[in-house]
């Protein structure tokens, strides 16, 4: 399930929700409902990822990253096969119960929307790398994750915790901010691997290079970086929406790192990463949700 990059997920819904709690009545129950069909979604893509992987012969003794379940001879494809579709039934419980939570039906037009939404998110987490064209083959997952870990997962839980309304265009900046830091967490991900990849996989790593995907990285922890920071100057100034900057030496150990390691040397920069980012998430939430009860 690599529970060690399972923050992510969290990252953007706690900081949706937080946004929410910030300026409308949130419901506890949609708030916990949002972050259990989140977690599920994102080991529903990790589940679905590795059998692709093995399936195609990407993933072998010689990959740089941890031994997951079937390579370490915990499972079989079979196995993997019925975890999926059990993760794949709880995915689609708590969507429901999390949209009528929040909407009080699963029939009205915003509930269909949310449902439809949660749909092609299952569907997008097992189609990175299964099925006979997935996407994560393509070079196209840095911006499936962007879209889903990002726009989704802040602006999606806002609209959820907040029945439909008060969604500002301001919200698209820390969206985009979490978005490239996911994206980046991928993006090491593929640096990590750009050797066992390069034989049946096209990357945006693989396709830049070693020195344009590490250029790449800087862009985009700046980028989202710039968002966060521009959407607290946007809105009320105070000290406390800026306390999540606490969390720039973990970045800046981050990006060192990212420039000057290789192969298995960076696979402690992935969960770096997430846990930065959901540090950050955190913090920054909770900043506009302490100088508003203060």
């Amino acid at each position: 399930m690599r529970l060690r990059t399972l923050p992510l997920s969290a990252a953007g819904v706690l900081l949706g929700i937080l946004l929410a709690v910030a300026d409308w009545k949130v419901d506890p129950w949609t708030a916990v409902l949002i972050v259990l069909t989140t977690t599920c979604l994102q080991i529903l893509s990790n589940l679905s990822n590795e059998l692709g992987d093995v399936l195609r012969g990407t993933d072998t003794a010689e990959r740089q990253g941890p031994q997951y379940g079937i390579l370490g001879g915990g499972m079989t494809v079979a196995d993997m096969k019925k975890l999926i579709g059990l993760f794949v039934v709880l995915c689609m419980v708590f969507g429901a119960a999390m949209t009528w939570r929040a909407f009080g039906t699963l029939w009205d037009m915003t509930a269909i929307l949310v449902l439809m939404l949660g749909a092609a998110a299952i569907a997008g987490a097992m189609k990175y790398t299964l099925g006979h064209n997935p996407y994560g083959y393509r070079a196209k997952g840095d911006f499936y994750v962007f879209l889903f870990f990002g726009l989704v997962a802040v602006l999606g839980s806002y609209f959820v915790c907040t029945k439909g309304v008060g969604l500002h265009w301001k919200l698209l900046l820390p969206a985009t901010g979490v978005g490239c830091f996911s994206v980046g967490v991928l993006n090491v991900n593929n640096i990590r691997d750009m050797k066992t990849d390069a034989a049946n996989r096209v990357t945006v790593a693989i396709k830049l290079g070693l020195k344009r995907a590490r250029i790449y990285q800087t862009v985009l922890i700046g980028l989202g970086w710039a968002c966060m920071a521009a959407y607290c100057l946007l809105c009320w100034p105070s000290l406390w929406h800026w306390m999540w900057v606490i969390t720039l030496p973990l970045y800046i150990i981050h990006l060192k790192s990212i420039w000057t390691r290789e192969d298995r040397a960076l696979d402690p920069m992935l969960p770096l990463l997430v846990m930065s980012t959901f540090a950050l998430s955190l913090l920054f939430g909770l900043g506009f949700c302490v100088y508003l009860f203060q």
